[in-house]
C-alpha cells in the first residue's frame, strides 16, 4: 500500500507547483512541534479542519495554527446548515489520510481558506502524514484545491 505522504509528493510533481515537502524523522502532533522541527514559526502553519454538512459532503476549513475554526462562520459563508465536525472515520474514508495526515489538498471536499491565510506567501500544512509537512505558496495552494476565500476563524 502505498504511503499517504507518498500520494501527496505525486500530486505535487503533477501539478508542479512551488512546493517543498518534508519527510520527517518524528511525528508533528501540534502545531508548535512542527515549527520546532522545522525551525519556523507556528504562525507559518495552518490547520485543516474536516467538516460534514447535513448531506455528508466534506468541507475543510483551512485556518492559521494559531486560529480556531468555526463552524457557525462556515455554515452562514456557504449559506448551509451548520456543518458537524467529521469523526476520524469519516476523515479517512472522505480524504484518504488519516486523521492527523491530511493535507490542505490532493482529494475531493469544498476548501475553504480562511482571509489570514492568503495574507501570507507561503505556509506549511501537513504532508500526507503525521511524519511530513509541505511548505506551499498560498497561491499554489488555491489552484490546487480551488478553495474559497472567506472567514471561517473564530
Amino acid at each position: 500500500m502505498e504511503r499517504t505522504h507518498e500520494k501527496v509528493k505525486k500530486i505535487l510533481e503533477k501539478y508542479n507547483v512551488n512546493a517543498k515537502h518534508l519527510v520527517l524523522n518524528q511525528t508533528c502532533h501540534s502545531v508548535k512541534e512542527a515549527a520546532e522541527v522545522t525551525n519556523a514559526q507556528v504562525t507559518d502553519f495552518v490547520k485543516n479542519i474536516c467538516m460534514m454538512d447535513s448531506n455528508d459532503n466534506l468541507i475543510v476549513a483551512i485556518v492559521k495554527g494559531e486560529h480556531r475554526d468555526s463552524t457557525s462562520r462556515v455554515g452562514k459563508g456557504l449559506d448551509i446548515n451548520r456543518p458537524r465536525l467529521a469523526d476520524e472515520e469519516e476523515v479517512f474514508e472522505q480524504t484518504g489520510f488519516p486523521p492527523g495526515g491530511v493535507p490542505s489538498f490532493g482529494f475531493k471536499g469544498k476548501f475553504l481558506i480562511d482571509l489570514k491565510v492568503m495574507e501570507m506567501d507561503f505556509i506549511y500544512t501537513v504532508g500526507g502524514s503525521e511524519k511530513s509537512l509541505v511548505k506551499i505558496n498560498t497561491q499554489d495552494l488555491v489552484k490546487l484545491n480551488q478553495g474559497e476565500i472567506i472567514r471561517v476563524r473564530k
